[in-house]
């Protein structure tokens, strides 16, 4: 019997999420499996891995093969590091705190890239949001202008129109006191 490293899909439509374990090669996709390894998430990002590194490297021990993208998930995790390592203390060119510490700065280098990765996002988001929220500031404070002055215009030409009617209004009223003295005087 062969026995593979593969991914199990769980999760919704566009929704996946993968269990990574151990089966047997003959099993399908999404069925009987051996062990429970891990899990992957692609849908955060960065995707989230969790794998349990001594059961991933003790079936490589045992000749599990893994999938290409179980192999990729296992080289991110450092499992194939360790396997690797590991047959250099069989065949005596490492001793086992050699290859310990060899793994341990591995694996902080590696939880380095990723904090990067993860606070150049977050600041890449928080750029996003504060050009966002300026724009909009911008958007509103040209809004406001905009209902001001068309505010002052109406009030300014509802101002004139009071004032001509009554100029209109004087310029009646003269003729026909014009027109009573006129009257009177004959």
């Amino acid at each position: 019997m062969s026995v593979k490293i593969r991914l199990q899909r769980h999760g919704k439509k566009q929704k996946p999420f993968y269990w990574v374990v151990a089966a047997d090669a003959r099993s399908k996709r999404d069925g009987k499996y051996l062990e429970k390894i891990g899990t992957y998430n692609p849908n955060t990002n960065p995707a989230t891995i969790e794998l349990n590194l001594d059961s991933a490297v003790k079936w490589l021990h045992n000749g599990a093969q893994p999938t290409d993208t179980a192999k990729a998930i296992l080289s991110y995790k450092g499992a194939l590091l360790k396997h690797h390592l590991d047959g250099g203390i069989r065949k005596g060119a490492l001793t086992q705190e050699q290859a310990d510490a060899k793994l341990a700065a591995w694996l902080e280098a590696k939880a380095g890239k990723v904090d990067a990765k993860k606070d150049g996002l977050s600041k890449a988001q928080a750029d996003a949001k504060a050009k966002a929220l300026k724009a909009e500031q911008a958007v509103n404070a040209k809004r406001l202008a905009d209902a001001a002055q068309a505010e002052a215009d109406a009030i300014a030409a509802a101002t004139p129109a009071v004032e001509e009617e009554e100029v209109v209004a004087e310029a009646e009223e003269t003729p026909a006191a014009e027109e009573n003295n006129e009257t009177t005087e004959a």
